[in-house]
């Protein structure tokens, strides 16, 4: 397995990911329309943004993405936010998880990214068990406001 930036052939299977936590949707089945499309080639095009994910073959198993924030804070340091954390229903409990976030860590470190956050929402209690089994601390109450 390993980790790569996303490509636009890529695009299907990571919203098949993303469509549903509970069971693997076909990627075939996804519709691409145009404001995926769009937010997909604003994220690939953008040096601050990165959409990984996790292949073994060609076949994706994870995702995240990540967006490196810079910040007058920690001396001008920049930090990594990471989001759209998934990885296949059916590859769950296997590592890969934990090896998609290893990795994901690392590209920050490598980069000089002095913090590593992400949020989580409150519903996801084994997603919250699994960050912090990496070392991620709750540190904040986040907030949130739809426009």
């Amino acid at each position: 397995m390993i980790l790569r930036v996303a490509t636009r052939p890529d695009l299907p299977a990571v919203l098949a990911l993303l469509a549903d936590e509970e069971q693997v949707v076909d990627p075939a089945s996804v519709v691409v329309d145009e404001a995926y499309e769009t937010a997909f080639a604003a994220i690939e095009s953008d040096p601050r943004n990165e959409m990984l994910v996790l292949v073994d073959g060609d076949t994706v198993l994870g995702c995240l993405q990540v967006t490196y924030i810079p910040g007058l804070g920690k001396h001008g340091e920049e930090r990594a936010l990471i989001e759209a954390v998934r990885i296949r229903a059916d590859r769950r409990g296997c590592g890969l998880g934990r090896e998609l976030m290893k990795q994901a860590v690392d590209r920050a470190r490598l980069r000089g990214c002095g913090l590593v956050q992400l949020t989580s929402s409150k519903r996801r209690t084994d997603a919250h068990r699994f960050y912090e089994s990496l070392g991620f601390a709750r540190s904040h109450e986040g907030f949130k406001l739809a426009l």
